[in-house]
């Protein structure tokens, strides 16, 4: 059996156990929504790639500590996850929009087109070029279908 002091302990430790969880969350939805805003705003044509110094420093955390977080909650690193969101990103980018490569790559803050080509590239076993003209294609062929 408990005594009082021993149940006091473990009600605390449950709240701050909660409440942390709380905290983790809250800063995890705050990375996404300064993520959001940073190529939103034009943050990335102006001061290039984000990294993940800039967003722990913008969440008062430390790098090691904010890494260490969005490992736990995300299975990611924050540089995984930075580049997943550059990746989704770049694919509306380069399927909406007439734009060229180059100049996606630029307002995705790439100060080298290259750099993004070989990171799109990594990610997803085809070039950007490439990943335009399927997607236009099966967008073609989904028409067909339909008008049939």
């Amino acid at each position: 059996m408990q005594t009082l002091e021993q149940h006091n302990i473990f009600r605390f430790y449950d709240r701050r156990t909660i409440t942390a969880a709380k905290n983790q969350n809250d800063i995890t939805n705050n990375f996404q929504d300064l993520l959001d805003s940073y190529f939103l705003n034009g943050e990335a044509q102006k001061r290039g790639l984000p990294d993940v110094a800039y967003f722990a420093k913008k969440l008062n955390l430390s790098a090691n500590y904010f890494g260490d977080l969005m490992r736990k909650k995300t299975g990611k690193t924050p540089r995984q996850y930075i580049q997943n969101t550059i990746i989704d990103l770049a694919k509306c980018k380069i399927i909406s929009t007439d734009q060229s490569i180059n100049e996606i790559a630029y307002e995705l803050g790439f100060t080298y087109p290259q750099h993004f080509m070989r990171l799109f590239k990594k990610h997803l076993n085809c070039t950007a070029m490439a990943y335009r003209i399927n997607f236009k294609n099966v967008s073609a062929k989904e028409l067909n279908l339909q008008k049939k």
